[in-house]
């Protein structure tokens, strides 16, 4: 493999559009998914997240720009929950090789990364909502993705079931070197571990590195306080009108 080919991104987006009937969800997206870095994408509802996370599947086409992937990549893609009916009995190691036999040593070794080895005999069905997550991670960490998708990972956790999933992604990010692209709302976890944060609102607002992003910003983003979220300094260059419309600040 030569060396250009190692520094290919995984996934452009080039004036990537989307319009359904006449409503504009994304408008002129460019992004640009490289090999092995976290990037997490915020915004408020309606901005489109979802929906850039589907054209970035595959699952819809845009309808204007080109989406460019790398050859034969492997992208898998963690829901924010799984639904099975209690009457079906079915244990962990069971789910996890419902489309494909695994060996022991595989199925161990996705267990023993996500932090839950103890659990391949048990039901799902009594599981919490971390240790759900942790299995459909440890089951897409048996295809052995590049890009890893998660769209709001964390939602319905505790806190400190959030902040121990967002390290264990950063540790798998480490350990088996997979992208992770994931919509997120909890900033001031997902900041740390992140190498580039994506501002959404129908278009990228701000597309920089956290040590770049900057609590009131943010603030200004979602139209609510985050006096909180202090650590990280972040520039928009534009503000949203309330009829839809942007201006351009010029300092």
């Amino acid at each position: 493999m030569n060396e250009k080919s190692v520094l290919k991104p995984l996934i452009i987006l080039k004036d990537v559009s989307l319009t359904i009937g006449k409503q504009i969800i994304l408008q002129n997206i460019e992004m640009t998914i490289p090999k092995g870095k976290i990037i997490t994408i915020i915004g408020p509802n309606g901005a489109g997240k979802t929906s850039l996370l589907k054209i970035v599947l595959g699952i819809i086409g845009p309808t204007e720009g080109k989406v460019e992937k790398q050859a034969n990549l492997v992208i898998e893609y963690v829901p924010q929950k799984t639904i099975i009916p209690s009457s079906v009995p079915i244990t962990v190691r069971r789910f996890l090789t419902l489309d494909k036999k695994y060996s022991d040593k595989e199925i161990n070794a996705a267990l023993s990364n996500t932090g839950i080895p103890h659990l391949l005999e048990r039901s799902i069905h009594p599981l919490s909502g971390g240790e759900m997550q942790r299995v459909m991670l440890a089951r897409t960490l048996l295809k052995k993705p590049e890009l890893l998708v998660l769209d709001e990972p964390a939602q319905g956790l505790d806190p400190v079931g959030e902040e121990d999933f967002y390290a264990l992604l950063a540790e798998l990010n480490q350990k088996c070197g997979c992208a992770i692209l994931m919509v997120s709302h909890d900033l001031h976890l997902v900041m740390a571990k992140s190498h580039q944060v994506i501002c959404l609102n129908r278009h990228v607002c701000c597309n920089s590195k956290p040590n770049e992003i900057y609590s009131s910003e943010y603030a200004k983003l979602f139209g609510k306080e985050t006096s909180e979220l202090t650590l990280y300094k972040h520039h928009h260059d534009h503000i949203h009108l309330p009829d839809g419309s942007v201006t351009h600040v010029v300092e």
